[in-house]
């Protein structure tokens, strides 16, 4: 019999594009006499769709009307897809694993989780704790500082401070030297992130993040190599090799990660057994910190002018789109990418 695998994508979120990208290399890993899959698109609106179609073949003129809605069924036993038909008869389609391919706000930050949660459907990836912790980068660094990990100092703001922006900017000066990066707390994918150079580049950059969200980190700014980890597993993970991220701009911006070709990953790049030991330990330190399930990308820097490791952020739902690190550097390690998504399906339905 197969496993019944509910694949969710889209969603309201700045990622929306990524999710879906991501979604249709994972629907396609799937071994299709072990698993038949079942698509729900949520659009930007936030509306439920089942679909038919490969989650990549969904673009911005998808029309909600044109498919049916759907809810999940929460059982005490076997939870269920709901898919409404003709004369408002609902289908029930029984699930048994769900894969939440939803990057950034509403997806990655622990709510989709919560509603799994409250389904008792199994899903793959973190938990609600996980996910929330380690999409609010405030909290993460909080975690992180009992860890004795080094990480970028760094100026929490509040969207209620900006009403007083010069003393806002005047504390963040007063600690941090310039060049900075603004942060919104809990976003993905380097969406609204600035680099500031000056006091006024500063305030635009705070502006651009109070956009996104309500809580800004303001980051002192690393010269340093970009070094990447995977993390897969649940109570006892393992680490992959490291992945090292070439920039096409001043930083990965989103433009420069998903949409400018002269950005470049590179495996196994050339740093000192001893360098990348360290990263691969405290990649799974920081998983176990904030309680990871599945799967996570542990983001570093190697600083330069030091060769410091120095930890950066964690992604618990790591892009799977063709030019995303996480299955490359599993890849590299002789995990095919069939083989690494029926590994965290297994994980999912292990917890």
């Amino acid at each position: 019999m197969k496993t019944n695998v509910l694949i969710l994508f889209g969603g309201r979120s700045s990622e929306h594009a990524v999710s879906r990208m991501s979604a249709g290399n994972v629907a396609r890993a799937l071994d299709k006499t072990r698993y038949e899959a079942f698509y729900v698109y949520i659009t930007r609106n936030g509306l439920w769709r089942y679909v038919t179609c490969l989650p990549d073949q969904v673009d911005d003129t998808f029309d909600p009307a044109a498919a049916p809605e759907a809810a999940i069924l929460p059982g005490e036993e076997n939870a269920a897809l709901l898919i409404r038909g003709e004369g408002d008869q609902w289908k029930k389609q029984p699930i048994d694993i769900a894969i939440p391919v939803l990057h950034g706000k509403n997806g990655e930050d622990g709510t989709i989780q919560g509603l799994l949660e409250i389904a008792r459907l199994p899903y793959v990836g973190c938990g609600v704790l996980a996910s929330a912790a380690s999409m609010d980068k405030l909290t993460t660094k909080r975690i992180v500082s009992t860890l004795g990990i080094r990480q970028a100092d760094y100026e929490p703001v509040f969207l209620w401070e900006l009403s007083e922006m010069d003393k806002v900017v005047e504390r963040i000066e007063s600690h941090l030297p310039y060049p900075v990066y603004v942060k919104p707390a809990n976003a993905g994918s380097s969406i609204g992130v600035t680099r500031a150079t000056d006091r006024e580049s500063l305030i635009e950059g705070l502006k651009i993040a109070a956009d996104n969200d309500s809580r800004i980190l303001v980051e002192e700014g690393i010269v340093g190599r970009e070094i990447e980890c995977a993390v897969l597993g649940n109570e006892h993970p393992k680490a992959s090799g490291i992945g090292e991220i070439l920039a096409a701009d001043t930083f990965y911006t989103y433009e420069a990660k998903y949409f400018n070709d002269k950005s470049e990953t590179v495996l196994d790049p050339d740093l000192p057994e001893k360098t990348v030991e360290e990263i691969r330990k405290d990649a799974c330190a920081v998983f176990r910190a904030v309680d990871g399930k599945g799967l996570s990308r542990v983001d570093f820097f190697v600083e330069k002018a030091t060769g410091e490791v120095i930890f950066n952020e964690i992604n618990t739902f790591p892009g799977f789109t063709k030019i995303s690190m996480y299955p490359m550097l599993w890849a590299n390690r002789g995990l095919t990418y069939p083989q690494l998504v029926d590994e965290l399906i297994q994980l999912g339905l292990q917890r």
